[in-house]
């Protein structure tokens, strides 16, 4: 698998389908990283989509879930979850004092060879021992 320059998170895929009127800037801004080609995402990432996707704001289908999952599992690299993966998140985890979920998706995105994570959900501009996070809503 080729390294590629990019890894995102759910929060992007979320919002990319929301219909909230307060959320349509940041829905613009996620739908234009996911038609980019250069990214891939975790199965971690997958996982956290599909629990929220179902879920009240969002309400999908459970159809229309798995065929978003099958459509980026099929067209993008996806980083599976492993010993070696987790203890990488561990080590993440206690070095930085993030959450370990956060630190699972870190690692995902370290072993993707991505060095920008896209995401809300850390400190943007951090560098997670090689691993930057970029917050694409900080305008939106």
């Amino acid at each position: 698998m080729m390294a590629t320059p990019y890894c995102l998170d759910s929060n992007i895929f979320l919002y990319a389908f929301s219909k909230t009127p307060r959320d349509a800037a940041k829905a613009r801004t996620a739908r234009e990283w996911i038609a980019r080609e250069d990214w891939g995402i975790s199965v971690q990432v997958l996982q956290e989509f599909y629990v929220n996707a179902i879920r009240t704001p969002h309400d999908l289908k459970h159809d229309e879930a798995l065929a978003m999952i099958e459509e980026i599992a099929s067209s993008r690299p996806v980083i599976s979850i492993d010993v070696p993966l987790i203890r990488l998140a561990l080590q993440i985890k206690n070095r930085y004092g993030v959450a370990y979920w956060d630190a699972a998706i870190l690692a995902g995105a370290r072993r993707l060879g991505a060095n920008v994570l896209v995401s809300e959900d850390l400190s943007h501009g951090q560098d997670y021992g090689g691993v930057r996070v970029l917050n694409p809503f900080q305008t939106a």
